[in-house]
């Protein structure tokens, strides 16, 4: 079941992991809310709290509150899938 309410993606501009992960939602055509988490303190706060202490890039938040961390494609595409996109 497709829900378009934006993903939220926690990341760096540095960071390899986070620009594949926005490739992957490209090519899906997923909406999503790119969060710099160096330039956005309260973020950075919120990426710290769900990794235990750790700022792990990228962390994606989902509409249903589920989270990925540092996901690999087939892992990302498939959460993706079973969210209704192609």
């Amino acid at each position: 079941m497709r829900n378009d309410t934006q993903i939220r993606i926690y990341g760096t501009k540095w960071c390899p992991d986070c620009a594949r992960a926005k490739q992957v939602f490209q090519k899906m055509n997923a909406p999503f809310r790119w969060i710099d988490i160096e330039t956005d303190q309260d973020a950075s706060v919120l990426v710290e709290k769900i990794n235990k202490g750790y700022k792990s890039v990228p962390t994606i938040v989902f509409a249903d509150g589920s989270v990925l961390v540092e996901p690999g494609n087939a892992e990302l595409v498939k959460k993706l899938s079973d969210a209704g996109y192609a």
